[in-house]
């Protein structure tokens, strides 16, 4: 087992949900705030899921294809442009699924990406057990992420939260970009 390759994937996996979770779950309250209707908060998020989801055939491929870091250095950029757009943009419908579209995609690429990541750095007989730690990580992340984003909100702002989750993941910009120049690229 690689730990340094657990650690990076893992890393990958919890920033991203970290950033998704908290931007999206304060999305639909400040869309409420700005008098927007359940139907337009739910095409938000509808489209925001699928943009999650969807790509993920295709992503695999990607990360397969390009490698691992740089579709992971990819996924902070999505994520950071998300929260660029949501502290920019009003609240309009056409913005506010901008904003989700791209958090849901950047979401995607990390969490393929650095589901690939922990696959590559384990063997099959410690593969499930690493698995399992790693998906408790996140989801005590987006737990976590979901929470403290209605303090921050509450604190300062939508806009101050989607920065400091844009923030965030582009801090894995550095950290993985001194990896890819250590190891080579896999896939």
């Amino acid at each position: 087992m690689d730990l340094r390759g657990v650690v990076a994937g893992a890393t990958v996996l919890v920033v991203a949900q970290i950033a998704m979770t908290a931007v999206m779950t304060m999305t639909p309250v400040h869309m409420r705030q700005h008098h927007r209707g359940l139907d337009a908060i739910g095409l938000v998020i509808g489209l925001h899921i699928a943009a999650m989801y969807l790509p993920s055939l295709l992503t695999g491929a990607l990360v397969d294809r390009v490698g691992r870091t740089p579709v992971a250095i990819a996924s902070s950029v999505f994520l950071a442009l998300a929260g660029l757009a949501a502290a920019l943009l009003d609240a309009t419908v056409a913005s506010s699924v901008i904003t989700l579209v791209l958090l849901g995609f950047g979401w995607n690429l990390g969490l393929i990406t650095g589901t690939a990541m922990v696959v590559d750095a384990t063997t099959p007989a410690t593969r499930g057990r690493v698995q399992g730690r790693v998906d408790v990580l996140v989801a005590l992340s987006g737990a976590g992420g979901g929470a403290a984003s209605g303090v921050v909100v509450a604190m300062t702002s939508y806009g101050v939260l989607a920065l400091l989750g844009g923030a965030l993941a582009l801090l894995l910009v550095p950290v993985l970009a001194v990896r890819a120049g250590r190891r080579p690229r896999v896939g």
